[in-house]
């Protein structure tokens, strides 16, 4: 019974993240720790991978549509995945079962749930929004930052906040990229998040797998109830209002956000 209950939470959080498609980090994570009690590492690491293998599916089709700007993805991985490199040796240092690095990883955890409950409702509020569509001799220069560096440095802030809390480069990652390429269309933004969140979620949570933050058997139950999730809420997705849902969740998320900050 207790398994077929982790299925049931890998196709809940299957739906809401193709009716919403906000990331699967900030729902599971909490959801492993609070209604199951799985260790924070172990909700963590196994969290990463989980992400990394539900977006992996999405990347292809996107790729094979042309909508994911390969530079974005480029630029924003060269910081994102060395930060995610030096925060695993870190938490290999300091042992990630430590009862100070736990508090660090779920005090973390909470700021990131915070960050993505306020960036989900922002989505909600917001009057004005990115074209969908743009001209294709203007798309090159919508692909260019104010500077060269902020994809590098915001990528870096992203690399580290996955890598210790799973949480950031859905709903965090798309305001992120939002800000830096404002003239971008939205469709791009996302498939742009989308395919720099599967190299990174994949070299964290091999990363967490190294030092033993992995429960395996957990992976495959949660990966077995997502995937006809993730396809459910995407066929549900037209039906749905968006508003009142990315409220629900920002809620939601800002409840368990303060939660495990008060751990």
């Amino acid at each position: 019974m207790h398994e077929f209950a982790f299925v049931f939470a890998g196709f809940f959080v299957g739906l809401v993240v193709g009716l919403t498609g906000v990331g699967g980090g900030s729902l599971m994570t909490p959801l492993l720790i609070f209604v199951f009690g799985v260790k924070p590492h172990l909700a963590i690491g196994t969290d990463l991978l989980f992400a990394a293998f539900t977006k992996m599916g999405g990347t292809v089709s996107l790729a094979r549509a042309r909508v994911i700007d390969w530079r974005i993805v480029g630029q924003t991985a060269l910081g994102s995945i060395p930060a995610s490199l030096v925060t695993l040796y870190f938490l290999q240092r300091l042992g990630p079962a430590d009862p100070h690095t736990q508090s660090i990883m779920t005090t973390t955890l909470g700021l990131a749930l915070l960050l993505t409950a306020a960036s989900t409702f922002y989505k909600v509020c917001r009057g004005k929004t990115p074209p969908q569509h743009i001209a294709p001799e203007l798309l090159a220069q919508a692909t260019h930052a104010r500077h060269w560096a902020l994809p590098i440095l915001f990528g870096a802030v992203i690399g580290t906040l996955v890598t210790l809390t799973s949480v950031g480069a859905g709903a965090i990652g798309v305001i992120v990229l939002m800000l830096l390429y404002p003239a971008l269309p939205l469709p791009r933004i996302v498939a742009a998040d989308i395919a720099h969140a599967v190299p990174l979620t994949l070299v964290a949570g091999l990363g967490h797998a190294s030092i033993g933050s992995v429960d395996w058997p957990l992976l495959l139950k949660l990966l077995a109830g997502s995937l006809p999730g993730i396809w459910l809420g995407t066929q549900l997705m037209r039906k749905t209002p968006d508003r009142v849902i990315r409220s629900l969740l920002s809620m939601l998320l800002a409840y368990a956000g303060v939660k495990l900050i008060s751990i």
